[in-house]
């Protein structure tokens, strides 16, 4: 079982944080290895929205999609994918810190096949892109006067 869990807290109210943070059309933004996010439900995200992914991780390319398993706004937000060699769990939460807001990213999975071999190297390398990942969500929303 992998499980990596990172934070940071950013210096914006937390509605803003978690409005596009959730929002799946910014994620090729702020996700360095995330190409492509398509919508595959229509409507506003919430419990139940489906999303592909094209992403590139380890140097292969790969594309999922994710549900929306839980989806509390502002709060928290679990997405979750079966596809695969490395079927995933995310999971987004928003809390306030000191008139910011603490972001915490979780990801969780048991790997299958080659991937489970590969599992014990993946922890560290997860851990790495998701720091990279809240930096930049963190530079963008930071540097963002709305």
């Amino acid at each position: 079982m992998v499980n990596v869990q990172t934070e940071i807290v950013i210096n914006r109210p937390r509605a803003e944080v978690a409005e596009y943070a959730a929002n799946p059309d910014n994620a090729p933004q702020w996700y360095a290895n995330i190409h492509r996010a398509q919508r595959l439900t229509d409507g506003p995200a919430g419990t139940g929205s489906r999303v592909a992914f094209t992403a590139k991780f380890l140097g292969r390319e790969l594309n999922y999609t994710y549900e929306f398993v839980q989806f509390v706004p502002g709060e928290r937000l679990v997405m979750r994918t079966a596809q695969g060699p490395f079927p995933m769990q995310t999971t987004y939460t928003w809390t306030d810190d000191d008139g910011g807001t603490r972001m915490t990213l979780g990801n969780s999975g048991r790997p299958s096949g080659f991937s489970r071999l590969a599992g014990v190297f993946m922890a560290p390398l997860m851990r790495r892109e998701n720091r990279k990942d809240l930096q930049k969500l963190k530079s963008i929303l930071e540097a963002d006067p709305a």
